[in-house]
């Protein structure tokens, strides 16, 4: 359809254009892409068998929907991808405050023009992107935001009676008619503003201020709402939530795999910052490994959640933190290592509800001991596990190395230039040799970085003593750290 030349209510009848409702747009659109092979919503991941079949069965029953599910779990991102689903233009009325149909007009202002200019009644032409409208419910949400309200400024303006239609000021809520309306977190919404919304979901149509107004509104709506707001913050009414058809249930990534395709498409990661930082697999892994374990952990609110937002944050902080490094030294490139994993901690702190024990631990405390469990997991996937070594009292493979710090310390500073920090692991006896034992085809890169993961290790399994002060991370015997401590040993231990 050549949307350029239709330009008034004659061109429009003259064209194979047709009316539909928004939902029966929706699913024939679905329908179509369905039939061809095509993906709805690409962009969000895991899903794929989960929440998005229940999300394309609601669409084909023509049904409104509400996503129910943590923070984090890409429910608004759901919402504004059906904007894909839409047609690309929809006639309008031109001028009409109601984004009228020319061929099924709904507002005073659409039915009067048309009244009056009949088939010269001009048309303009609305991209779907237009037909998006998003708000946020919280506590001083107002009836007249959503619904619209008497406005008497526009009574005096136009010397018009209180009893007539054209002095109601709309609310959000039938501007955005023909359109997709989503609410976040609907059981912030008062419950008495909730209870305005019942008419419009179940019969389509407003009421103000007890206007005898029929206005049958063309919506699709999407609510989101977390399960712990329930209970802390309010409900979703019981009436309102019946006249929802559909309820949707999101989760969070189910794989390590999943998470670090999520956090790769949705990082803001410079290309210079590619270029110039590299991030091993094994470092994306442990990373991610991070919510998994805050997701299970006994300090955090696991009712409130973990986002997937801090594996993302946190990424972006890794990188922020091996890239400072590589400024401070004038370094054109660098690897990201364990210890830049000190950097991620802001990430960490910032999304996670701790519960009693958890306050008692501090948030940065909890943090550290999210990121020591993530190594003591990952440990014996690529070197023998202390523990099974000690059990089977078979020889350890580490006696040489924890031997060594008998006698010595290493300090890996933050800051370290690369050659550096490669000199201080390899001049640690034994480190460089067991890598190469258990990890034979590992590169250079892969070797500092496995010597690393070792060292943490054996901390991590109490064979030498890791601490991190001013100057760094510090790696001791775990006997004279025991006995030559002061006061400021343990502020920011891992």
């Amino acid at each position: 359809m050549n949307y350029e030349k239709i330009k008034t209510l004659g061109d429009l009848k003259k064209s194979d254009y047709q009316s539909k409702d928004i939902k029966t747009e929706l699913r024939d659109n679905l329908i179509a892409k369905m039939q061809k092979g095509e993906k709805v919503f690409d962009h969000v991941i895991g899903y794929d068998n989960t929440v998005i079949p229940d999300i394309q069965r609601a669409i084909l029953a023509r049904h409104n929907i509400n996503l129910l599910g943590l923070r984090g779990q890409a429910k608004t991102s759901i919402a504004r991808a059906m904007t894909l689903l839409l047609d690309e233009y929809i006639p309008v009325v031109e001028g009409a405050e109601l984004n009228d149909d020319p061929l099924e007009p709904v507002s005073r202002y659409a039915r009067d023009l048309i009244e009056e200019k009949g088939d010269k009644t001009p048309v303009s032409w609305m991209h779907r992107s237009e037909r998006y409208t998003e708000k946020l419910a919280t506590p001083d949400v107002t009836i007249t935001d959503l619904i619209g309200d008497i406005d008497p400024i526009k009574a005096a303006n136009q010397k018009l009676s209180y009893n007539d239609e054209r002095v109601i000021h709309f609310g959000l809520v039938p501007k955005a008619n023909r359109g997709i309306f989503v609410i976040n977190e609907i059981p912030d919404l008062q419950a008495r503003i909730q209870v305005a919304l019942f008419n419009i979901l179940q019969e389509g149509d407003i009421q103000i201020r007890g206007f005898k107004l029929r206005i049958n509104l063309d919506l699709q709506f999407v609510f989101t709402a977390n399960p712990e707001d329930y209970t802390n913050r309010g409900s979703i009414i019981t009436p309102l939530k019946d006249r929802i058809q559909s309820q949707i249930i999101t989760h969070y990534p189910k794989s390590i795999d999943i998470s670090k395709q999520i956090t790769h498409q949705e990082a803001r990661i410079l290309p210079d910052q590619e270029k110039k930082v590299y991030v091993a697999p094994i470092l994306q892994d442990m990373l991610e490994m991070i919510a998994f374990e805050a997701r299970e952990s006994e300090f955090i609110d696991q009712k409130s959640g973990v986002s997937a937002r801090l594996s993302i944050s946190a990424y972006e902080d890794l990188i922020g933190s091996a890239e400072r490094r590589a400024i401070i030294n004038r370094e054109k490139k660098t690897t990201a290592r364990i210890g830049d994993f000190i950097g991620v901690i802001p990430a960490i702190t910032g999304k996670v509800e701790l519960v009693y024990e958890g306050e008692q631990e501090g948030a940065i405390g909890v943090a550290h001991k999210l990121i020591n469990r993530v190594i003591r997991k990952v440990f014996p996937q690529y070197f023998p596990d202390p523990e099974m070594i000690k059990r089977r009292k078979e020889e350890s493979p580490y006696a040489e190395i924890i031997k060594w710090f008998a006698k010595n310390d290493l300090v890996l500073g933050s800051d370290l230039k690369d050659k550096k920090f490669h000199e201080k692991l390899v001049s640690v006896p034994g480190l460089k040799e067991l890598v190469k034992k258990y990890h034979p085809k590992a590169d250079a890169t892969e070797q500092f970085l496995f010597m690393e993961l070792i060292l943490h290790g054996l901390a991590e399994y109490s064979l030498i003593s890791k601490n991190i002060d001013e100057e760094g991370m510090s790696f001791k015997d775990m006997m004279n750290s025991m006995f030559s401590f002061d006061d400021d040993d343990f502020n920011g231990d891992l």
